[in-house]
């Protein structure tokens, strides 16, 4: 008969009025941001710190390490966002504002002493972005010249950052996933059979030489470029009308090399698969990276040179003390995004680890997640956070 938990799995809601020129979440009052989460708190706390989870999209209140880490005693904040499920219309400053609401709520409700970001993922850009406006803010609105204007929002800075297999933005990774092969966007499905990763013909195979990686990521950066300046001439358009926004498909955005040749950015993870499953399957079908989005959401959470939240640019801003953790059969968060991410913290209260054997949601793997929750411990302790 299995031990009942050592903590409590308690509901949390956070709701605030904010104006807006049109809504850009499904139903619910006008003027008014409403998000959920979950707080775990331990029956016998270690800290008066709460580590504070957030991703733009959500969803991660069960996995593996939130919940590891609440049995072993550290209290755990996960907030859900505005955007939980859904990233087509989703703009990264908004996620900024909720995640500052959340901040507040662990201190000033919660009575949390200290909050430190639990970057998991996509939430690590995501921390950096917060932190670094919190701490400096600078950005007065989103790339595509919108509300809000953070430098008055209030953002209270956090304690500490984690980043636990972290990629260095959203934008970054899709530019290093997207499928280079795709020419021209209104025919997604004729694509250059010498740049295809998925077409038996194709002459380049894995492992990949050096000269076509090169040509394939100078071509995965083109594509995103062309996207880009059509998606600022589609607003400039709308612009002269009523219109506001204006959806979109992005097909194939899951073809990176690292996937079908593990000596790319190598690691320990298995080849011909992706956090996703089939990588070949994945690459057009509804789950794949960026495929729903809108004009001004590109901009801010897809746009390599237009978004606002590039992990490493928003490291650099930074001055906490920041704990970065790697795993090492991680397919979708690789080595170089641990390694640069870690790189590009300016001071020297930082640490890096890098677990053997660990998948991204360490799924099935106690001994690994052991490790990732003994690490935090640690490092929590070490500096009496």
């Amino acid at each position: 008969m299995s031990q009942p938990p050592n903590y409590d799995r308690l509901p949390i809601a956070i709701a605030f009025a904010e104006t807006s020129a049109y809504k850009d979440t499904y139903a619910g009052a006008e003027d008014f941001v409403f998000f959920d989460g979950q707080h775990l708190r331990p029956h016998q706390p270690k800290s008066n710190s709460v580590v504070l989870f957030s991703h733009p999209i959500g969803g991660g209140s069960y996995l593996p390490l939130v919940t590891a880490l609440a049995a072993a005693g550290q209290p755990v904040l996960y907030a859900n966002l505005r955007y939980r499920g859904n990233d087509t219309a989703l703009i990264m400053e908004k996620c900024l504002v909720d995640l500052g609401a959340a901040v507040r709520y662990a201190k000033e409700t919660l009575g949390y002493e200290r909050v430190l970001l639990g970057g998991w993922s996509g939430g690590g850009s995501l921390s950096l972005y917060y932190q670094a406006e919190a701490e400096r803010p600078s950005v007065t609105q989103t790339p595509a010249g919108d509300p809000p204007d953070l430098t008055q929002a209030g953002l209270i800075p956090a304690d500490g950052v984690l980043l636990l297999a972290a990629h260095i933005s959203r934008a970054g990774t899709l530019c290093e996933w997207i499928d280079a092969s795709v020419l021209n966007e209104q025919r997604p499905f004729d694509r250059d059979p010498e740049l295809n990763l998925y077409d038996a013909k194709n002459p380049n195979q894995p492992p990949y030489s050096a000269e076509f990686l090169a040509q394939y990521r100078a071509a995965q950066q083109a594509r995103m470029a062309r996207i880009d300046t059509w998606v600022l001439e589609r607003l400039a358009t709308l612009s002269k009308g009523s219109r506001v926004d204006e959806a979109f498909v992005v097909q194939g955005t899951m073809a990176d090399p690292r996937w079908l040749d593990p000596t790319v950015d190598p690691n320990q993870r298995q080849p011909n698969h992706c956090y996703l499953g089939d990588p070949e399957v994945v690459n057009d079908s509804p789950v794949g990276l960026a495929r729903f989005t809108t004009l001004r959401s590109w901009l801010s959470q897809w746009s390599l040179t237009h978004s606002h939240a590039d992990g490493i640019a928003c490291a650099a801003r930074t001055t906490v003390p920041t704990l970065v953790i790697g795993n090492l059969a991680d397919d979708a968060c690789t080595p170089s995004h641990t390694h640069r991410l870690y790189t590009a913290i300016p001071h020297d209260d930082k640490e890096m680890r890098e677990i053997d054997g660990a998948t991204h949601y360490y799924i099935g793997q106690r001994e690994q997640l052991a490790t990732a929750v003994g690490l935090i411990q640690q490092w929590v302790a070490d500096r009496n956070l």
